[in-house]
């Protein structure tokens, strides 16, 4: 197997995320899914765009550290929606769910993704962009799919995989994995230099 250098590693996803697990299974590799509660996700306000997710994704790893064993690997994660200089983080409620719909509706945003790999004495961290276009969304199609789908735990209240993604991204330049959660293809490149 093309990743038989991560052998001598426990894996670690430090992640919640479904669709994340989902991704990292496509590469192959074994893994533990471990979550710490309560990391703080906050981020400087002078931070922008790429520096976002990557800061986070370092913050989440550090918050591992101390329980990180010699042969421990661990990957987190963290993705947001940026638009027009502003972020579109996970939705409070149905009402902020449709608010970021509506701010997406006929614009191209970038969805973009921060991932830290951090094992005893190492960490790399790296962020991957993606830019998203959508079609114009009615009413009507935005409370559809929030009150269908309920979107409330993925950045920018949409899921690319899901309808709205079916029926609103016009174009998509840039990995679609990332649009996800997780770049695996980046991630799998990172992951053969260790």
């Amino acid at each position: 197997m093309a990743l038989d250098n991560l052998k001598k590693y426990h894996i670690i996803l430090a992640s919640n995320s479904p669709r994340r697990r989902e991704l990292l299974s496509g590469l192959g590799v074994d893994y533990e899914v471990k979550v710490l509660p309560g990391i703080d996700e906050s981020y400087p306000e002078s931070l922008a765009g790429e520096d976002i997710p990557v800061y986070i994704a370092r913050e989440k790893a550090d918050a591992y550290r101390a329980f990180i064993r010699e042969n421990d690997l661990v990957i987190t994660a963290d993705t947001i929606v940026f638009l027009d200089g502003q972020v579109l983080g996970k939705p409070k409620d149905e009402a902020d769910a449709c608010r970021m719909l509506r701010l997406l509706s006929g614009k191209t945003h970038q969805v973009i993704t921060g991932v830290c790999i951090t094992a005893a004495g190492m960490q790399r961290a790296f962020s991957t962009v993606t830019e998203v276009t959508f079609d114009a969304l009615s009413e009507d199609e935005i409370g559809y799919y929030v009150d269908k789908y309920r979107p409330f735990d993925k950045a920018g209240a949409y899921g690319v995989q899901e309808w709205i993604g079916f029926v609103g991204v016009t174009r998509l330049e840039g990995s679609y994995f990332n649009v996800m959660g997780l770049p695996v293809q980046r991630l799998y490149q990172e992951l053969k230099k260790l």
